[in-house]
């Protein structure tokens, strides 16, 4: 690499570009930057020192640091009289944020190397970007701790999108093609599980609970509640129960499920009614969430206006009791493992008795 100083009017942005040389110009805009160098003698190792002038050029250090160095290259040079290697030294290639490749053409930064100074990160960003640009690089995931929330504007800034976020980030994202994104969008839904429990006195396990819309006041329903991350929908449901009303439970089987949209958040909801079986009879309430807990008699249950006039409450009930007097058949859980991503995963399906519906699930 070449440094040189000089007159803007000698030289052409082409040359600039075909020889790879990198131009100063004496007393120009680099006096506002902040890191003092006097060029009376600078080279790079491996070049040829081209001039030898006593001015002033000023570098930021912040236009110099703060991202991962493609390449670069030694140079020795001297600061008021002395000679010596500076650890800000001038890269002649952009530096770039620390990322990895992923699967498909795009790359993940690396969220625990982000520059320390939010100058220098809108700095390497916008050389990063370039950079993935000519690489031919498609999406860009850019993972923001909370901690680092100054730095959001900063990427929303260079045309960074939000794409989701939970309590400790924010995920950035950006699509260098052409044309519309191909990223993966938000989860586009939320999961939850209701527990139909009957115990041997043909008496259902409900509940009233203490927040509910108006309309439901009063109401004694099954327990209900959100799957956790990276929970099994069988086991959330015999959690739920659990939670709620203090009863053991073992998952017999998905008895039906509800697919709703613009739920909540405008996102679509999955609610699996699942069968279990009382291990427990004592119920403890929580109070948190549950205003009263009971084992009230099926037939008494059907009987609630709301569950008569909800054509779908009703129907779910009656898919119930057609299973307890085994006229019908749910899905059971199957552990397998697929070759695909080698991992272990819950394959709900009906599994019939020599061709009855005499069915009995299994776990």
């Amino acid at each position: 690499m070449e440094i040189i100083l000089f007159n803007p009017k000698s030289v052409s942005v082409s040359e600039m570009v075909l020889t790879g040389r990198l131009y100063l110009k004496p007393f120009s805009n680099f006096r506002h930057f902040g890191v003092k160098f006097s060029p009376q003698f600078f080279t790079c190792r491996g070049a040829t020192p081209k001039v030898s002038y006593s001015n002033n050029i000023y570098l930021s250090k912040e236009a110099i640091d703060g991202g991962n160095k493609i390449a670069e290259e030694t140079c020795v040079y001297r600061i008021n009289g002395t000679n010596g290697a500076s650890p800000y030294l001038y890269s002649r290639e952009m530096r770039v944020l620390n990322a990895i490749d992923d699967e498909y053409g795009g790359v993940v930064v690396d969220p625990e190397s982000l520059p320390a100074n939010p100058s220098a990160f809108a700095h390497v960003l916008r050389s990063s970007l370039s950079h993935w640009k000519m690489k031919g690089k498609k999406g860009i995931w850019l993972k923001l701790p909370a901690e680092r929330s100054e730095l959001v504007p900063i990427a929303v800034k260079e045309g960074f999108e939000y794409h989701h976020a939970e309590r400790g980030y924010v995920m950035l994202t950006y699509w260098i093609p052409e044309g519309p994104s191909m990223l993966p969008a938000n989860a586009s839904h939320q999961v939850g599980v209701g527990g139909f429990v009957v115990n041997d006195k043909n008496e259902v396990l409900v509940v009233q609970e203490k927040h509910c819309v108006p309309a439901s006041a009063g109401l004694w329903k099954i327990p209900t509640g959100f799957i956790l991350e990276s929970e099994e929908i069988f086991t959330g449901a015999v959690r739920e129960v659990k939670e709620e009303t203090g009863i053991d439970t073992e998952f017999v089987e998905v008895i039906a499920f509800r697919h709703a949209h613009n739920v909540a958040f405008e996102k679509s909801d999955l609610f699996f009614i699942c069968m279990l079986r009382p291990l427990s009879s004592q119920i403890i309430v929580d109070d948190l969430e549950i205003q009263a807990a009971k084992w009230m008699p099926l037939v008494e249950f059907l009987k609630q206006p709301l569950i008569q006039g909800d054509s779908m409450f009703k129907k779910i009930i009656d898919i119930c009791i057609a299973r307890l007097g085994k006229r019908y058949c749910g899905l059971s859980v199957h552990h397998v493992v697929s070759k695909f991503d080698g991992k272990p995963s819950s394959l709900y399906y009906n599994v019939t008795e020599d061709g009855s519906f005499n069915c009995i699930g299994s776990n």
